[in-house]
């Protein structure tokens, strides 16, 4: 089911479920067909790599997508988690904010 996400690529954002509750880190990737999200060093997964003539064997460490709705964007204040909202400006232009301190997410 494809929805629309208020998290992109690149933001900051906060576990809030899960094992890795409480950790932050970067939106590497956003799958809106599945509703889940690959975020850099949370859900990693043991991954069995077979050696090859160019590379080495052994036991590589890999994130594995996260589901959104375990996902908060980090406030750009403070870094505590926080509901995002859209706003206008007086350019006209859309942007995200942090409903929690006002602070624009979009730069």
């Amino acid at each position: 089911m494809a929805t629309k996400m208020k998290i992109r690529r690149g933001d900051k954002v906060v576990v809030t479920a899960g094992r890795d509750k409480g950790k932050t880190g970067e939106v590497l990737r956003v799958l809106p067909a599945t509703g889940r999200a690959y975020v850099q060093g949370i859900n990693m997964v043991s991954r069995h790599q077979r050696a090859t003539q160019t590379s080495q064997g052994g036991i590589n460490q890999i994130e594995a997508s996260i589901q959104v709705s375990n996902l908060s964007v980090a406030d750009p204040k403070d870094g505590a988690a926080t509901r995002v909202g859209f706003k206008f400006l007086d350019d006209g232009s859309k942007v995200r904010y942090a409903k929690r301190s006002g602070e624009v997410i979009d730069s």
